[in-house]
């Protein structure tokens, strides 16, 4: 973690993005007090699988064309 003023990052802004690759987070201070904190950007990882949780759902004593159906009569 790399701390910067206000004025040192004005000077290091054509390379931020290398700095933050090195540093891994930059925090901006103004008067000693951290007032922004730039972190990396996160890589997409793959798409979490719901099929555990479709295993651990019980099934529906009536089906949910059954229960749209009431729903939408209902009103």
């Amino acid at each position: 973690m790399k701390k910067l003023t206000v004025r040192q990052l004005r000077t290091a802004l054509p390379r931020i993005a290398e700095l933050v690759e090195a540093e891994g987070e930059i925090l901006i201070t103004r008067h000693g007090k951290t007032v922004a904190r730039v972190v990396p950007a996160r890589t997409p990882g793959a798409p979490p699988s719901h099929a555990e949780l479709r295993a651990a759902m019980k099934p529906l004593a009536t089906g949910s064309e059954t229960l749209l159906r009431r729903d939408r009569d209902e009103r």
